[in-house]
């Protein structure tokens, strides 16, 4: 085995500018035996991805320990597939490569070769194309950040005032004051709440967690590589958060417990004016030149219009807003829905509660998990902290097999004549989480029954599933209602069929009102044009971020950028907001006030997208779903590639786009 030379003495991480806090690793002194024991639980095409690169040694990647990446199912196959023998292999190459790490440490931090890394994306990804490769750059971030804008203000325009307002501190308004803290642009963010994470600090269910691996799940520019499990909780979720915000400085810029009532741009100045008002009440003003709203998509709470919720005795709240004071234990407890938070939620109290009512109107499809409440392994965890950047190739390796693979699974054929489908794949994935439910339920045939989904797999959000839900429900004081709710009484919940379900509490896991995009702010473009009555219900916006007669306004996590089968909100995210900041960019290099969209890019980009939703499962199902509003256009979903959005997002087609009023 050959590597390239070092002058480093002993393991010397690789340098990476500021985000030394996310990069850095601990020294190798183990023994051989350890080095070759502790491979035994590493995720290993990842792994030799990394060593490889450490090393300098391309050798380590032989076709014999290629992935072979079997055709994606419900459950990925471990290590990619590789063969037992092909794994034996391969852990005896990341053993001596390890050693060789430990005696000789990291080749210098010099930035590696197109084709050194195309070599190493060929090896994890198989078929992927050159087109990838920015892409991994990105992600991979090695030897530098790929994200930063492409310019500064203090260079494009050192002498033009230019100030962003950013609405929300969370995991999209936290990406973009970043990038344009890295561009020089003053900024403030107004966050509603006391600290930064959004959906994550205000979300404090039992059993809150990840659904997308951790990994996916983390800054492209503050890759964590030591999280404690592959699915984290709230809890370690909204750290991370704390954390970036802290290590790149963005707390003095947030103004806390600030909510944005009403942003009015003004055609004269070309300036938007911002009205917040403090948790106490004080109400102040802001001009800015540019906004850029991240208000995230979940966070408005959807409480279903029963009759007599307001005579109800007990106590009642939506999962969103936990009454931390409140002790289940021996309570009759009511849970309504069984969507993603109930799925986490009810196997949490189960075990406390006196009762549990499980109020279901669609059943879910359940994703085989085997892992998802599990920690990582011992052994992977000590590689992530002591082999330079096997996080990152970790990430990459989880972002290929688990994001886009999954697509073919949710193609919609126009031909398909089966209603509990919407193609061949979507039918294969059906069979296969069927299959997985009874496993589960094969002694229990009324609750197979009742929980078996009747509309196709993908038109609703998947749950991950290791099995405890089934157990849960299984459970002799836990009942699963499938009947409709019809009132609620001050004692409990009457169902379709006459029933009353006594209760002492009752918790709405009932989602969010996603479709109402920027509610309640007022927000008023040129002309006194207002964005709500714009939209009609019906929210569009050009790559979901910008919107005609509302210059220099920027939407995160706009209309149809969400993810549910593919990839994470923050990769979303980022994308939205580095192109934002090149939008901006492209304003001060051209010396104008104002960047608007033409309409006609708004409908040719919409036009696209819904025709790409008509082709996927959830835009074709007949089964209620909140990725498609009132109208029943998909709202909420990116239909294509995670890659497709990535390049589009690189920088902006000016062409789309109006520059006016001179910078005086």
């Amino acid at each position: 085995m050959t590597r390239a030379s070092s002058t480093a003495a002993g393991p010397v991480p690789l340098e990476t500018d500021a985000r030394d806090p996310y990069d850095h690793y601990l020294p190798i002194d183990e023994s051989d035996t350890f080095l070759e024991q502790v491979v035994q639980e590493a995720e290993l095409p990842a792994l030799l991805a990394a060593l490889a690169l450490a090393n300098g040694d391309l050798s380590l990647l032989v076709d014999e320990v290629k992935p072979p990446l079997p055709p994606m199912d419900s459950v990925i196959a471990p290590q990619g597939g590789m063969t037992q023998e092909a794994q034996q292999q391969a852990r005896s190459l990341a053993a001596t490569a390890l050693k060789l790490l430990r005696d000789h440490g990291s080749v210098p931090a010099v930035e590696p070769t197109e084709d050194f890394l195309a070599h190493i994306m060929r090896f994890l990804t198989k078929d992927a194309g050159d087109e990838y490769l920015p892409l991994l750059r990105h992600e991979l971030g090695i030897p530098t950040d790929y994200g930063t804008p492409k310019w500064t203000k203090p260079t494009l325009a050192p002498d033009v005032e230019f100030a962003v307002a950013i609405i929300g501190a969370g995991i999209s308004g936290m990406a973009a004051a970043h990038r344009l803290q890295q561009a020089g642009v003053d900024y403030v963010v107004f966050e509603k709440n006391t600290e930064v994470g959004g959906t994550w600090w205000e979300n404090v269910y039992p059993g809150c967690r990840l659904d997308t691996p951790n990994f996916a799940y983390s800054y492209s520019f503050a890759q964590k590589a030591d999280w404690p499990q592959q699915f984290s909780t709230q809890q370690e979720i909204e750290s991370y958060l704390q954390s970036v915000a802290t290590s790149f400085d963005l707390r003095p810029n947030i103004e806390f417990d600030t909510e944005v009532t009403s942003a009015q741009f003004d055609d004269d100045s070309a300036t938007w004016t911002l009205v917040t008002r403090t948790g106490q009440g004080e109400s102040r003003t802001h001009r800015v030149n540019a906004v850029i709203t991240a208000v995230g998509q979940l966070n408005r709470p959807n409480i279903p219009d029963i009759p007599g919720l307001a005579t109800f005795d007990g106590r009642w709240f939506h999962s969103a807003q936990w009454d931390t004071e409140l002790d289940v234990t021996g309570l009759k407890v009511a849970v309504v829905g069984t969507g993603a938070s109930a799925y986490q939620i009810v196997p949490a109290i189960a075990g406390k509660v006196q009762h549990l009512s499980v109020f279901q109107r669609n059943a879910p499809w359940m994703l085989p998990t085997p892992t998802y409440l599990d920690d990582i392994p011992a052994g992977m965890q000590w590689l992530l902290r002591h082999v330079p950047h096997y996080g990152r190739w970790y990430r990459f390796w989880q972002f290929w097999i688990a994001a886009e693979g999954r697509l073919q699974f949710v193609e919609a054929d126009s031909t398909w004549t089966d209603e509990n489908s919407t193609s061949a794949n979507n039918a294969k994935l059906r069979t296969q989480l069927l299959a997985h439910l009874h496993s589960q339920l094969a002694d229990a045939p009324e609750l197979l029954e009742k929980m078996t989904p009747t509309y196709p797999p993908g038109a609703k959000r998947l749950l991950r599933d290791n099995g405890v839900w089934a157990a849960t429900i299984k459970q002799p004081h836990v009942d699963l209602v499938t009947d409709g709710i019809e009132e609620i009484t001050p004692t409990g919940i009457r169902t379709a069929d006459g029933r009353l379900h006594e209760v002492d509490v009752i918790i709405f896991a009932t989602g969010f009102r996603a479709s109402d995009y920027l509610e309640p702010i007022k927000i008023t473009g040129r002309e006194g044009k207002d964005l709500h009555e714009y939209w009609g219900g019906d929210a569009r916006a050009y790559m979901g971020i910008t919107v005609p007669s509302f210059p220099n306004l920027f939407m995160l996590m706009g209309p149809n950028t969400g993810v549910v089968v593919n990839g994470s909100s923050l990769y979303m995210a980022e994308c939205a907001a580095e192109y934002t900041v090149e939008c901006l960019g492209e304003l001060l290099r051209a010396g104008k006030r104002t960047i608007e969209l033409h309409q006609d890019a708004l409908d040719a980009f919409c036009e696209r997208v819904d025709a790409g939703n008509r082709r996927r499962t959830w835009g074709v199902a007949k089964v209620h779903t909140w990725y498609r509003n009132r109208f029943g256009r998909a709202t909420q979903v990116w239909p294509f590639s995670l890659l497709e959005f990535y390049q589009l997002t690189r920088r902006p087609d000016l062409a789309a786009f109006d520059l006016k009023g001179d910078i005086e």
